[in-house]
């Protein structure tokens, strides 16, 4: 069983780590950590200048997937298109919620953050951590996009803005 998990990802590989988004599989090597041998996948996550090593037996216990399917992106876009779900609770329970969402690594999870902290220019002004939660969830969403569509993280932007701004329309 552990031999099979540990063919799943690969050196130049790019991964999705929940906690900190897309990076790039930059080797498998083994390090001694307190007296034990692991095997540990060494991640690469360029623009947060971050190397993290994760053991391989628990990458997949962790949530350390894949890049979603072009399929599951274009869901998640299509996500976007559609209208606001803004709870009635206190915002602090909100923002709980979408911190975990955002740290789920799910794709579908963090577009409903981004098209729920969406703001047109037409609207009320976001408040400092409405912001950073909507930047961190759109920061994560098109990277994966980006990712997957093998493409710059200009034109990635520019896709799931022009989405953004369809919707306004």
């Amino acid at each position: 069983m552990s031999k099979a998990k540990k063919n799943e990802f690969r050196p130049d590989d790019f991964v999705v780590y929940p906690a900190h988004g897309v990076g790039r599989i930059v080797s498998i090597e083994e390090q001694e950590v307190a007296g034990l041998k692991l095997e540990m996948f060494v991640i690469s996550f360029d623009k947060d200048k971050m190397t993290l090593r994760v053991p391989t037996a628990r990458a997949s216990e962790i949530g350390m997937r894949s890049l979603a399917s072009p399929d599951l992106v274009d869901k998640a876009l299509e996500t976007l298109k559609g209208k606001a779900r803004v709870k009635r609770a206190m915002w602090s329970r909100r923002a709980q919620e979408y911190e975990q969402k955002i740290n789920s690594g799910d794709l579908m999870s963090i577009a409903e953050v981004v098209r729920d902290l969406h703001r047109n220019d037409d609207q009320r002004e976001q408040s400092y951590s409405e912001r950073q939660l909507y930047e961190a969830a759109l920061d994560r969403l098109t990277r994966e996009v980006a990712a997957v569509a093998g493409m710059d993280e200009g034109s990635a932007q520019k896709r799931v803005d022009d989405v953004l701004t369809a919707r306004a329309a």
